[in-house]
């Protein structure tokens, strides 16, 4: 990736969670839909306009008993001080009448990427972007149902949500300063409105910058591999709650939240692979979790890992 952002040549990028398969897709691989993309400012996808199909949509969640083992493996953890903020998911079976590749034409959302018969996703968060040596994160944690009276305020100040949030923003304030200068908080707890065909959603975001240092400019992968894994979706301190993470996550998430992105041979935008669904065996499990902290209840946690898994066709 560094050769080849050195060179100013364009290439698309998967990345797993674990850091130990990466896929890179030249401009050629891209023409010739090795996988179907629709990003903000790279698309292979055919954007005709068609009908919606009338679609069915079920989810069988595991139960609460056994989301509750990870949870208070999590909890222990937390107590000890080994994490003080842990990205915990699980994943849930799904039926619907729609292909992977429907999932992928008609969902609404920022960045869209379907890898073969393996996996769709279709994801509103940032990772990172790079724009003229600058670098800029937008951390997404917390969410709340959009129908709930005054939910704006109450996620705002729910004091859960709201250390989650700073953690977050925290952690990636200080992982731009591995690689960039001047790093600051430019907007703090950003509302976004996410609509599904499900449930409505909230969303509490902040946007980061800073300017890349000098030794690290024109090396698109050295850079990401010191920001990787994204800290949204892992925790704090990074190290040991991997290592949690490991234990009380019952499966293996593979490209479920690592990153994508597009180098244009300029600049770089690239996502957080959330909002994933992934076929196994001919059968479709939606990958889904949430920010645990010591403050988190057990019953509202398992509701936003259940909230998350939606599509947003309407």
């Amino acid at each position: 990736m560094d050769e080849l952002s050195e060179r100013n040549e364009p290439f698309f990028f998967l990345i797993n969670f674990l850091m130990d398969e990466v896929r890179i897709f030249t401009e050629n691989e891209i023409q010739n839909n090795a996988l179907l993309i629709d990003f903000p400012n790279v698309t292979n996808a055919n954007n005709q306009h068609e009908d919606i199909p009338n679609f069915e949509w079920k989810s069988f969640p595991e139960t609460l008993e056994k989301y509750q083992k990870g949870f208070e493996l999590v909890q222990e953890n937390l107590r000890k001080g080994n994490s003080y903020l842990t990205n915990y998911t699980t994943k849930t079976e799904i039926e619907t009448n729609l292909s992977l590749e429907d999932i992928f034409k008609f969902s609404k959302a920022k960045y869209k990427v379907q890898f073969k018969n393996e996996f769709v996703f279709f994801s509103p968060e940032t990772f990172v972007e790079i724009v003229d040596n600058k670098i800029f994160t937008h951390p997404m944690k917390g969410t709340i149902d959009a129908e709930i009276e005054d939910a704006e305020n109450i996620l705002k100040n729910d004091p859960k949500e709201k250390a989650e949030h700073y953690t977050v923003v925290d952690l990636l304030r200080n992982d731009l300063s591995m690689v960039a200068d001047k790093v600051q908080v430019k907007e703090f707890q950003r509302i976004d409105y996410i609509k599904t065909k499900q449930k409505n959603l909230l969303a509490m975001s902040s946007e980061i910058e800073g300017e890349i240092k000098p030794e690290y400019q024109n090396k698109i992968g050295t850079i990401l591999q010191k920001l990787l894994p994204a800290g949204s979706i892992l925790g704090a301190p990074k190290p040991k709650t991997l290592e949690i993470i490991l234990k009380a996550e019952q499966y293996e998430r593979g490209f479920y939240t690592g990153i994508a992105g597009y180098f244009d041979g300029k600049n770089l935008d690239s996502c957080v692979m959330i909002r994933f669904i992934e076929k196994e065996n001919e059968r479709l499990f939606f990958k889904s979790g949430g920010g645990i902290t010591h403050q988190s209840d057990l019953v509202s946690e398992y509701e936003e890992m259940k909230n998350k898994i939606y599509v947003p066709i309407y």
